[in-house]
């Protein structure tokens, strides 16, 4: 267009000042145009961005990203913690009988908050299309959003920051935000790490965080060279979406990046979360709450939408993609690291698949108690499992999974909104996570919005429509418990 013009003016006798007003004018005419097909696409898009990737020519210098996200994290993270208030009990009420690996305590009681006026047993013998005419569906049974959701990325809790930093002298801290859950609620730390082909010497760690510096002499003499191979990698730091050199990182020093086992503490999980990178916009990725890596030999879907089928996939994907939210054209600015599949992948997953569950002293061969050495409440609670509450038809034993997956369909009790920069909508098909050593693993599901195991079977007794009575339910807890 402006080429045209400006022929057809070299063309005329205006001369040079008036070809400078029409250029204006033609100049003008193209912004405005420019702005209103802008305009259209984000309305046709929402507003959200017609693309599905990442800014890579970052216009900001890193002083003033620092500066304005820094100025905004406190206004952010309130905004989370009252969103967190809203929704929960956050208060430290330990069970004083149940332990995890060692002496951390799991946390008790349902902790999601009802709307007022309700009890959890007239919810239960409500329509789910009532629950949502009436809007009463639990705050806390809808997805969690990341502590600042238009963000997003790796947050660490503090205890796993302060380790490494003192072990390695790398800075997992992000200038623009701080982990969100307390504590309490958090997996123990370090957590314990049990092997399946070396039952007989229990919690190989005794008690140490295992990290790059200190892996070899765990190890020596316990695994073979592919596996020591592979511990080594899986704890050796690799440039990721939040941490790196670039200017859009989100720590203050250029760093060298986090390895596999930052987030899987110990082959476990520390609890550590980010974003899913499966989906776009933004408001739909769902947060990630770490799982444990225990019992990733039994598994057979990988990846927070399932779509990998072995460990050896997973591992490499990791670092083509998924440190970098799903996208591998920025992974090449941040630093990939492309690991060779037949040896570096193969030596990774050889490892991982050695990562056994915590011992379970009550269950039999096949999985289930033995009556002899279990409770009364925990035989009621596992007739509850594979009976009333057909918990079974999913999680079956000896592992507790039934390695598919499963549309909740949430969206029947709830109508669609925005939560803190999240859309709280229908999720689709989501993984039947292993419930063996389940106590270790809070919080629960794939967004850790369960706070508790109380928690979640209050969850699946309102979605499955169970009906279970309070002291069915409390015996379903402490099967899960012995599991």
């Amino acid at each position: 267009m402006l080429a045209r013009e400006f022929l057809r003016i070299l063309a005329g006798t205006g001369g040079i000042p008036l070809i400078k007003r029409r250029l204006e004018k033609t100049l003008a005419l193209s912004v405005i145009l420019t702005a209103a097909a802008v305009a259209v696409v984000n309305a046709q898009d929402g507003g959200k961005g017609a693309t599905s990737y990442m800014p890579v020519d970052i216009k900001e210098s890193l002083a003033k990203t620092v500066a304005r996200m820094s100025s905004e994290k406190p206004a952010i993270e309130k905004r989370q913690l009252d969103l967190l208030n809203q929704r929960y009990d956050l208060s430290n009420r330990p069970d004083k009988m149940t332990v995890m690996d060692r002496s951390k305590p799991v946390q008790e009681g349902v902790r999601v908050k009802l709307p007022a006026g309700v009890t959890w047993e007239q919810l239960a013998e409500m329509l789910p299309e009532d629950i949502k005419a009436k809007d009463l569906f639990p705050a806390g049974f809808m997805a969690l959003p990341h502590a600042n959701q238009p963000e997003g990325g790796m947050v660490f809790p503090k205890f796993h920051i302060d380790a490494i930093k003192a072990s390695e002298q790398r800075d997992l801290t992000r200038f623009d935000l701080d982990f969100d859950l307390p504590d309490h609620f958090l997996p123990e730390f370090p957590p314990a790490m049990y092997l399946t082909s070396r039952p007989d010497l229990g919690d190989v760690t005794h008690g140490k965080l295992i990290d790059i510096n200190n892996y070899y002499e765990t190890f020596n003499g316990i695994l073979n060279p592919k596996q020591l191979e592979g511990v080594r990698l899986l704890l050796s730091p690799f440039p990721q979406q939040q941490f790196n050199f670039t200017e859009d990182r989100r720590s203050l020093q250029p760093s060298r990046g986090v390895s596999c086992l930052e987030c899987h503490t110990n082959g476990h999980t520390n609890a550590a979360f980010h974003l899913a990178g499966d989906a776009r916009p933004q408001e739909n990725r769902h947060r990630i709450d770490t799982p444990t890596l225990r019992g990733v030999n039994i598994q057979r879907l990988f990846g927070s939408q399932r779509a990998l089928k072995t460990v050896e996939d997973f591992t490499e994907f990791e670092q083509r993609g998924a440190y970098f939210d799903g996208d591998p054209v920025i992974a090449t600015k941040k630093g990939v690291n492309i690991l060779e599949r037949g040896s570096q992948v193969h030596f990774m997953s050889e490892f991982m698949e050695l990562l056994d569950y915590p011992p379970a002293p009550k269950l039999k061969l096949d999985g289930k108690l033995d009556p002899k050495k279990a409770t009364a409440e925990e035989m009621q609670g596992q007739e509850i499992f594979f009976g009333k509450g057909q918990c079974a038809q999913c999680h079956t034993p000896p592992y507790y999974t039934d390695n598919s997956m499963h549309n909740l369909k949430l969206e029947r009790f709830f109508k669609p909104r925005m939560i803190n920069g999240i859309m709280s909508t229908a999720e689709g098909p989501i993984k039947t996570f292993p419930l063996r050593g389940i106590k270790d693993s809070p919080p629960y599901l794939h967004d850790g919005r369960l706070l508790t195991l109380d928690d979640t079977v209050e969850f699946f007794n309102l979605v499955g429509e169970t009906k279970l009575t309070t002291q069915e339910k409390k015996a379903l807890v402490s099967f899960l418990k012995a599991l």
